[in-house]
């Protein structure tokens, strides 16, 4: 079973992902990347790394580059959620090391679709 670590401050979309992705992967979710950097550092390593974007303490950008400045992590592909639709930002995301950035409000089955390709 592969491990999916979801981070977003929203408990809902945490419940939605869970019901998409839950049956066939374990999905970890925390609602602070700051707590799921500790759970990272305890040496857990997920298949694939999906974080939504504006989160009060720590944002997915300083999330996604911290991830992707430690070796550890860097590897792990990561998927970015926003309901942002600015292509600036995107762009800026993908090259900093996003794999795929979606937009917010998304059909569960699209979001699964992306995931697949990283699974």
């Amino acid at each position: 079973m592969k491990q999916i670590l979801f981070v977003d401050d929203k408990p809902a979309i945490g419940k939605v992902l869970s019901a998409y992705l839950g049956k066939e992967n374990e999905l970890i979710y925390f609602e602070d990347p700051i707590r799921a950097i500790e759970w990272l550092n305890e040496g857990n390593e997920p298949t694939l790394i999906i974080s939504d974007l504006h989160m009060p303490r720590m944002n997915g950008c300083e999330f996604l580059h911290y991830l992707k400045e430690h070796t550890l992590f860097k590897h792990i592909p990561f998927v970015m959620l926003s309901s942002e639709e600015n292509s600036a930002e995107r762009i800026s995301l993908l090259e900093a090391g996003a794999e795929d950035y979606i937009l917010k409000p998304f059909s569960p089955v699209e979001l699964k679709n992306h995931v697949k390709k990283f699974l």
